[in-house]
């Protein structure tokens, strides 16, 4: 389903909302933002970013145990080097502005994907960032960059074949289980609901395993126009959706 910005007036109280467990969120539409107001990509990249900081308070305060987003995709490479210098950059600087923030507030911070290519610089900066973030209890906070799903297969699939091949694991033994063991989202829930900005409706190798069974809700604003309003409009969707996971609705009383 596709929000239309004209038709978000209002929304269902928030007693009647059901919160997901785990929201994922492809945040498309910073450089069309930023071109539609004449100003460069690189602006809409900040943006960006205050529209991620927003949402991280927003799944705070509505009680989202665990937000995953897509910041920069294994197939990002190919756009210029002075963007993904740019990207980069920003990175660096808002873990340098929020790092205590989110302490503060309790957030864990998991990045997964490919550390492959990165600078170590950039390597010890995840790092420190997910060793500080470790211990904390509140909202699981997982940054999907330099990320690609299919990525995510082939790298535990030749997990599990190394243990395989070294006779720790026989290959009838292998099960769902196993594999979700060797995904880098090991240890947290699928994502109840995946939202996609910019009025785009594709997965766009996102979360491929785990996407199975989640709602798609896909949004026409652009990832820095989305806010509060927009958010609660998300949880309306997915309250009113009825999920089955292969079964069948139970019938009425």
């Amino acid at each position: 389903m596709s929000i239309d910005p004209a038709s978000i007036v209002e929304v269902a109280p928030r007693a009647s909302l059901r919160i997901p467990a785990h929201l994922g969120v492809i945040m498309d539409g910073n450089g069309r933002w930023a071109k539609a107001r004449g100003k460069r990509r690189t602006e809409g990249h900040i943006e960006g970013v205050k529209a991620l900081r927003n949402l991280v308070e927003l799944c705070i305060n509505y009680g989202v145990a665990n937000l995953t987003v897509f910041s920069f995709s294994s197939e990002n490479w190919t756009r210029p080097k002075d963007e993904i210098i740019f990207i980069f950059n920003l990175l660096r600087r808002f873990v340098a502005s929020d790092l205590q923030r989110l302490i503060r507030n309790n957030v864990q911070v998991r990045i997964i994907g490919s550390r492959e290519g990165l600078e170590p610089s950039l390597i010890r900066l995840i790092d420190d960032v997910e060793a500080k973030t470790a211990a904390n209890t509140g909202l699981v906070l997982i940054v999907a960059f330099n990320y690609g799903g299919k990525a995510e297969i082939v790298d535990a699939t030749r997990r599990i074949a190394s243990e395989v091949a070294a006779g720790r694991l026989a290959p009838e033994q292998i099960s769902e289980a196993t594999i979700e063991a060797a995904l880098y989202t090991t240890g947290i829930p699928h994502p109840d609901v995946i939202v996609r900005t910019s009025g785009e409706q594709r997965i766009s190798n996102f979360l491929l395993w785990q996407a199975a069974y989640s709602e798609f809700v896909f949004v026409d604003d652009y990832w820095p126009d989305f806010n509060e309003t927009a958010f609660l409009r998300v949880l309306e969707i997915f309250s009113q959706r009825v999920r089955r996971f292969g079964g069948i609705e139970a019938a009425s009383p």
